[in-house]
């Protein structure tokens, strides 16, 4: 399975007067686990479901690989998507649930149960596909969503907040589950979270969005050492801000006055 490169390019949504996406432009690297960041009404889930085809974009263009899918419809992307509600057929046996998106291909039945029982297999759930989603922990029905969005090989895995319903430990755990699928996989992964610890753990890069727009783009180690704004300083990681002025720029150090609680002295003077 090989990863699609994945191109946002001045992407924008309105809801009327609200605009929930303002111009964002991102390029996903072929292979690469991207992770969408940001608090409650960032736009992130917004701009996920725009590259989904779930919601179409009011101005701006997605390419997939080479392909333009803008206004392509979302079962046309041959992309895999784990909602954050893992949203199984609770009629359908685990085997049946994944196997789905197979049939919808109209692939032939014998390659359909290889298909599946090696998606089982790659999840660790191979001997519970005659089960049905209600006789599952929320962790197994969680690889259920995994496998279901892999089984037919897409090059682009779309994740929104899947593990948001599961305790911590077993958050954790999926954390390493995933990132290990993907690396071994090789497909492209764009992962929306409000979680700062999840996206550090998993990602290549991310996105740290804000009221729409797209605050900071880079590696974990990237926005945790060199925040571009405060906010991304204050939500990546933990920060104290004070206020200050600056009193002198010698070449050999820098000083801010910090009104009655003294000075900061600083080695070295920013370039100007």
């Amino acid at each position: 399975m090989d990863g699609a490169s994945v191109s946002v390019r001045g992407l924008g949504k309105r809801y009327g007067a609200v605009r929930a996406v303002k111009g964002v432009e991102i390029e996903v690297r072929s292979g690469e686990f991207l992770s969408l960041l940001g608090p409650s009404g960032s736009g992130k889930t917004t701009l996920l479901m725009m590259i989904a085809g779930f919601e179409m974009p009011s101005e701006g263009a997605i390419r997939i690989g080479d392909r333009d899918v803008t206004y392509v419809a979302p079962n046309r992307r041959n992309i895999g998507m784990v909602f954050q509600r893992y949203a199984l057929f609770p009629h359908m046996t685990v085997a049946d649930n994944v196997a789905f998106p197979l049939r919808m291909r109209k692939v032939v039945k014998a390659e359909i149960a290889r298909r599946v029982a090696d998606a089982l297999a790659l999840v660790q759930l191979q001997d519970f596909g005659k089960r049905l989603p209600s006789e599952l922990s929320g962790g197994q029905q969680q690889r259920v969503a995994v496998a279901r969005a892999l089984v037919f090989e897409p090059p682009v895995l779309l994740m929104d907040e899947p593990l948001g319903a599961l305790d911590k430990k077993l958050r954790e755990q999926m954390q390493i589950e995933i990132k290990r699928l993907q690396q071994r996989l090789g497909v492209t992964v764009i992962y929306v979270t409000h979680d700062q610890e999840e996206a550090l753990t998993m990602s290549d890069r991310i996105a740290v969005m804000r009221d729409g727009s797209l605050e900071q783009i880079g590696s974990p180690t990237e926005l945790y050492d060199n925040p571009a704004t405060p906010f991304v300083a204050d939500f990546v990681g933990k920060a104290n801000f004070l206020e200050a002025v600056c009193h002198s720029c010698n070449g050999t150090g820098l000083e801010f006055g910090l009104g009655q609680s003294g000075f900061i002295h600083l080695k070295k003077c920013p370039p100007t």
